[in-house]
């Protein structure tokens, strides 16, 4: 029977003698009770014991119990056993390190004894970073059920695609039934609108059975606004200095730093462990300021390559708009992240085919072409240069990193869902238009990331929605609207059940000639990947972005260690151009057919992509 638990230094632990172990971290508490609830008769309320100040731990795998720390252990509770914590008498609080809240944010949490599950997974190994191709999707919206166990059924769907890691938005236990997952308040309990622990567990356990990774969005710059009682007794969770778009700063640096940092550490370790998951995106790092030496991000860093990914690979993704090179590294590095997704690139692709400029798409409004060439060749767009709409210098040289330290993508739950609408690129664009900037993603030698439904062209939109209390939920949708006052026409209501309803994929629609043929497209590029380019990759030295001509056109070379190239020429408009680059060695993949004729006469094709593969000299 194979079994998994990581150790965690707080919350709820079964012990091997069958008593529980709680503890919480209650350092603005004077007095903290455990309260074990009971279907059969009055609760029963424990005084939980605090340290004065911060003493070596050796039960709890050499953890050193900072102040503040309540703990119990009790042969009164079990696995299944409901209980709160009672702060100085009063307010009764879900533990912050739950492993189940089965009535959500606002109620009890339950023991867990990870042990109970049995895996069968016991030799899976995720594979290279390099060769990864990421779908992102939503467990609310991706199937009918809106559950862990709807994701598992529609796994082979994926597997013909050509998928081999799911991205799984945020799980935490978030407020209400329905939500984003970016509110969540309990960062290890998954949510009880999805399933149980064990329904995720079956689900990984699916998904590694079909070959198929599961990575996890994880939110550790924020609390969600409802059900976070942290402010009662640990407000040295939060920092003043600084602040976030979302709620309070998380403090990483100040003088009881040391248990915030454990928290989210362990957290991720929790996830990566218990449910042997391969990897985990981390959301709007930029949002975490830390001036500590190493920083949250570094120690959290080498704290994964240290425990589990020290025997098996371990997939660590940022979402951070400073493009911070420094951060990235060849896959497994000590202390860097994998990747990052690559916003400059998602721009550029988004302002050649909608001609959209507002908002962020004014920095690649002007020059779409040249800034695709060079984001595709070196990462970044923007490596230091001013950023027109910021006023301020953005970004780090990249040119030097691998190809897979860049996530690219056409569409995610961003980019969609922060629209008014929530509008996919299958209403916005041209099909054409659209299918050639598919090939452009899907060959190139980043891993290319798809949102849930892109592959078939899906017209369900994905606006925001959430399920707060009604005061919380007015002010959210008054927000929204101030957001959005120039936008014409009625904006979706983010509290309504009908905005979640809409969101949700239609898969009866796969069988329709127009999503069928863009399924097809999608399934023939991902298996020209998996033959041509995958074996390139660890033969890859680096991107140039060889020749560009303002009005469409643009070339991408990667010169390959035999001294090999693999080129990219393309004609992202709507009007033939002049070719560009050089056309030489085995096509790979040509949107156009005649591509050869079409360069004899120097003229690409409207919204023509071509792929060669140029063999170096034998020596």
């Amino acid at each position: 029977m194979k079994t998994r638990r990581h150790e965690m230094p707080f919350g709820a632990q079964v012990l091997p003698d069958g008593r529980v172990r709680f503890r919480l971290w209650a350092p603005a508490a004077e007095r903290v009770d455990l309260v074990l609830e009971s279907s059969t008769g009055p609760a029963r309320i424990l005084p939980m014991p605090t340290v004065s100040t911060a003493v070596p731990e050796s039960r709890g795998g050499g953890y050193d119990a900072p102040q503040g720390m309540a703990e119990l252990i009790t042969h009164e509770a079990h696995a299944g056993s409901l209980y709160r914590y009672r702060i100085d008498g009063g307010t009764l609080v879900p533990d912050p390190a739950s492993r189940r809240n089965p009535r959500g944010v606002h109620g009890p949490s339950e023991v867990v004894d990870p042990e109970s599950f049995e895996w069968t997974d016991r030799d899976w190994r995720a594979g290279p970073w390099r060769e990864a191709v990421i779908y992102e999707l939503h467990v609310g919206t991706f199937t009918p059920e809106g559950t862990f166990a709807g994701v598992a059924r529609r796994l082979e769907h994926l597997q013909r695609l050509g998928v081999t890691a799911i991205e799984i938005m945020p799980i935490a236990e978030f407020p209400g039934c329905r939500g984003w997952g970016y509110d969540g308040v309990l960062p290890y309990a998954p949510a009880s609108a999805y399933g149980t622990p064990e329904e995720l567990k079956s689900l990984v356990c699916a998904a590694h059975a079909h070959g198929i990774a599961v990575m996890l969005d994880v939110v550790y710059n924020h609390f969600g606004p409802e059900g976070n009682f942290l402010h009662l007794y640990a407000p040295q969770f939060f920092t003043g200095r600084h602040s976030t778009p979302w709620g309070a700063a998380m403090d990483f640096e100040g003088p009881q730093s040391r248990a915030v940092r454990d928290f989210f550490i362990h957290n991720a370790l929790y996830w990566l462990e218990e449910y042997h998951l391969d990897g985990l995106r981390l959301d709007a790092v930029h949002a975490i300021i830390d001036c500590s030496d190493p920083d949250i991000l570094t120690e959290l860093a080498s704290a994964v390559r240290c425990g589990p990914g020290r025997d098996r690979p371990v997939y660590l993704v940022l979402e951070n708009l400073d493009n911070e090179a420094r951060r990235l590294g060849a896959p497994g590095a000590p202390g860097a992240f994998d990747a990052q997704w690559n916003d400059d690139c998602h721009h550029c692709l988004h302002v050649l085919l909608t001609g959209e400029s507002d908002s962020y798409y004014q920095d690649y409004h002007e020059r779409p072409h040249g800034l695709l060439c060079r984001s595709l060749a070196e990462g970044f767009a923007y490596q230091g240069e001013s950023s027109r709409r910021l006023g301020v210098p953005r970004g780090e040289p990249s040119g030097h990193l691998p190809p897979s330290a860049f996530v690219n993508f056409l569409q995610n739950h961003d980019q969609v869902g922060n629209r008014a609408r929530g509008e996919r690129l299958a209403q916005l664009a041209d099909m054409d238009a659209l299918r050639a900037a598919v090939a452009v993603l899907l060959l190139a030698p980043s891993p290319p990331m798809l949102f849930m439904g892109e592959e078939w062209a899906a017209t369900e939109p994905f606006p925001y929605f959430c399920d707060f209390e009604p005061e919380l939920a007015g002010k959210v949708r008054e927000g929204r609207l101030r957001e959005f006052a120039h936008f014409q026409g009625p904006v979706p209501e983010p509290g309504d059940a009908a905005t979640f309803a809409s969101s949700h994929l239609d898969w009866a629609r796969l069988v329709e000639p127009r999503h069928n043929r863009m399924l097809d497209h999608y399934r023939r590029l991902l298996a020209i990947r998996r033959r041509d380019i995958v074996p390139l990759l660890p033969r890859i030295l680096g991107g140039a972005c060889v020749a560009f001509e303002p009005g469409g056109a643009f070339a991408v070379d990667w010169s390959l260690r035999e001294g090999g190239k693999l080129h990219l020429l393309a004609n992202l408009r709507g009007a033939s151009a002049p070719v560009v680059g050089r056309p030489a060695g085995r096509m790979i993949f040509a949107t156009h057919p005649g591509i050869r004729a079409a360069i004899a006469r120097n003229e690409l094709e409207p919204w023509s992509v071509t792929w060669l593969l140029e063999r170096g000299r034998a020596r």
